[in-house]
C-alpha cells in the first residue's frame, strides 16, 4: 500500500507544459506533454504525432509550465484555435515561460 502512495505522490510532482514547435515546413504544432526532452525526442524520430511525422521535427520553439494536465489541455485547446501570429506571441508573451529555442534540432 505504501508503495502505491508513494507512486501517487511522484505522479503528482510532474511537471506539465504546453510546446509549440516548427516543422521542416514552417508549420507549428503545439502539445502537451509531462516529460518535454523525451517528446522532442520522440518527435525528432518521427514518432510524436501524425502531423509532425507527415511535416518532420524541425525545433522546439517554445514551452510553457502548466499547473497540471488539465491546465495543459485547456491551453493547448485554446492556443490551437489562434492564428499564427498569435501563437507565437502568445507564448513569447505568457508569464509562465519556461524555455525557448531547443537544443534539440532536426
Amino acid at each position: 500500500m505504501k508503495e502505491e502512495s508513494i507512486k501517487k505522490e511522484i505522479k503528482k510532482e510532474k511537471k506539465w507544459f504546453v510546446y509549440i514547435l516548427e516543422c521542416q515546413d514552417d508549420s507549428l504544432y503545439t502539445g502537451i506533454t509531462n516529460d518535454l526532452d523525451k517528446r522532442m525526442i520522440t518527435h525528432k524520430s518521427g514518432k510524436g504525432s501524425k502531423y509532425v511525422k507527415m511535416k518532420h521535427f524541425k525545433q522546439l520553439l517554445h514551452s510553457i509550465e502548466a499547473i497540471d494536465k488539465v491546465d495543459a489541455a485547456k491551453m493547448e485547446y485554446k492556443i490551437k484555435q489562434l492564428e499564427r501570429n498569435d501563437k507565437i506571441t502568445f507564448f513569447m508573451k505568457h508569464p509562465r515561460l519556461s524555455f525557448s529555442v531547443s537544443k534539440i534540432k532536426g
